[in-house]
């Protein structure tokens, strides 16, 4: 935002003084009226009725469509946050000439429309949306108040967010896929954040001019304008990324039939991203930025230990006992995995065994699968350059019970689904391409390297990937993908939940791809459908 520009702030002050005692002020609960009778005040704790919740709501509305912020702040139950708020949409956020239109009460809760113009410059434009408020009693007062949030004002409003009106931070852009088509947010929704991350790193260099807008402008770091109305456009710059529009369409439709998910899918060859897509309650992009333990997809890593130092190979032994015990704690199988005292690292892999991977452990260091995880798959170094915000992982060296659960994907270990799918894609070609949606070209960037594997340690761990995608694991997600494919089932236990995050990460060809279903159970059960559709959209 240039000099000048209008915000209108959503504070917590925790008190101001507004032209006199406002209803925040502590009230008598007791008074004696004009004829001397004891008058009795409501106590904060009971019910309101509809004729409460009527008035109150009433009340606020009224104030708010004349622009008397002051008069709708007290109506409140806290002056100072709505105040600052209020008192601003008009002269710093040039909102003005608001209507509302309340719908049916629900209990104490208010549905209602706003309908407003939005004016700076000569130029103006409706504004709409729907949002909601409650109805409490004072805690000092015990008056029905509207209770404050900034979404009172506008839906998409948080705590310490700004509104602001005037010429864009930065130019408006063009996003196209790989092949030159057009990302709009309405068609792929996940991209929206990612758009508007790409427009304030490249906007201001990819020959935009910027356009007149509304915005929240938010509190949290490092996430870009919300431009909720555009009053006069300005000239888009083309920023071309790596995006592949039907893989991005196929896992746009995959992540909606499962609550709380994300998948990525990039190209092992080049570590270009080929889609990203959440679908989750809170907008976060967990598919870039998520820090969840990955479960058994993190196996793809510890089986890369365990080969590289030589405890075992895929041919050789990696018993798969009932239970295994290290350092005073037990772990334990999936519920229905038989067990096996003769199994193949192979096998054990394929099967998602536990066990197995935990009586190995004791052959290597502390600190082994940390430098494994770094030197080899470039994780936890935090020199991920992708063009966007993006978490490079978390595998620390530890001791304990958490040595052993880290090289299962439990302990301290944190992964996204970005950082899964680049860990297939170093084990399907052994070398190591740090992901990108972006071309390094376009600001100079220096990408992330890694030593990557061997070719035999590559080769055996294409051999497992394949057992789980046809034979184990894996293999009803992956059914129908054709010769050239390799998964990982990954379920990750987290305190408080019922059922497991649901892993899953694959390979087709020059394809990978890695899915999280929080609280989706096994990793074939939710998060394998959606690799599959991905990976099948991919060709």
């Amino acid at each position: 935002m240039r000099k000048g520009a209008k915000v209108a702030v959503v504070s917590t002050a925790c008190a101001v003084l507004l032209g006199g005692a406002g209803y925040g002020a502590y009230n008598v609960l007791s008074a004696l009226g004009g004829d001397g009778i004891g008058l009795t005040a409501a106590d904060p704790d009971d019910p309101l009725d509809a004729e409460d919740v009527r008035e109150a709501s009433s009340a606020f509305f009224d104030a708010w469509e004349k622009g008397d912020g002051y008069a709708a702040a007290a109506a409140t139950n806290d002056e100072a946050a709505a105040g600052a708020l209020l008192n601003g949409l008009s002269e710093q956020a040039a909102v003005g000439d608001v209507r509302i239109t309340p719908g049916k009460a629900r209990g104490t809760t208010v549905p209602f429309s706003v309908r407003a113009t939005v004016s700076l410059d000569g130029r103006s434009k409706p504004l709409a949306y729907d949002t909601e408020l409650t109805v409490v009693r004072g805690r000092t007062t015990a008056k029905p108040l509207v209770d404050w949030e900034p979404t009172v004002v506008h839906p998409r409003l948080e705590e310490g967010d700004t509104l602001v009106t005037g010429p864009s931070e930065a130019p408006a852009i063009k996003a196209v896929d790989r092949d030159g088509k057009v990302l709009t947010a309405e068609r792929y929704p996940s991209l929206e954040p990612v758009v508007a991350q790409l427009r304030e790193r490249y906007g201001s260099s990819a020959g935009g001019s910027p356009s007149v807008e509304l915005v929240i402008r938010h509190a949290a770091p490092d996430v870009p304008d919300t431009p909720l109305l555009t009053l006069a456009e300005g000239r888009a710059g083309e920023i071309r990324t790596t995006i592949s529009a039907a893989v991005q369409k196929a896992a746009e439709a995959a992540v909606k039939q499962y609550a709380e998910s994300s998948v990525v899918a990039l190209e092992p060859s080049t570590g270009e991203v080929l889609a990203v897509a959440n679908h989750r309650s809170d907008g976060f992009d967990a598919a870039f930025q998520g820090r969840l333990a990955p479960g058994s997809t993190m196996k793809i890593v510890t089986a890369a230990m365990l080969i590289e130092e030589g405890v075992t190979s895929a041919a050789g032994p990696a018993p798969c006992p009932p239970d295994a015990m290290w350092r005073g704690q037990t772990f334990r199988n999936i519920t229905g995995l038989t067990p096996n005292e003769d199994a193949t690292l192979a096998d054990s892999f394929s099967r998602s065994c536990n066990t197995a991977f935990i009586k190995l452990i004791d052959e290597v260091e502390d600190d082994t699968l940390s430098e494994v995880a770094r030197e080899r798959f470039g994780l936890g170094r935090d020199d991920w350059k992708t063009g966007v915000v993006s978490f490079d992982g978390s595998v620390p060296a530890s001791g304990g019970p958490d040595r052993a659960a880290n090289a299962i994907g439990q302990g301290q270990v944190q992964l996204s689904p970005l950082n899964v799918a680049s860990i297939t894609a170093t084990a399907k070609t052994g070398a190591f391409e740090q992901p990108r949606l972006v071309s390094p070209e376009l600001d100079g960037r220096r990408l992330a390297t890694a030593r990557g594997l061997s070719p035999d340690v590559a080769a055996q761990l294409r051999q497992m990937m394949h057992l789980t995608a046809t034979q184990g694991s894996g293999r009803d997600a992956m059914r129908g993908l054709g010769p050239d494919i390799g998964a990982k089932t990954g379920s990750a236990e987290v305190d408080g939940q019922e059922l497991p995050n649901s892993w899953f990460t694959g390979y087709r060809g020059d394809v990978a791809a890695a899915a999280v279903a929080q609280q989706g159970g096994r990793g074939g059960e939710a998060a394998g459908p959606i690799v599959a559709a991905v990976l099948r959209a991919a060709g």
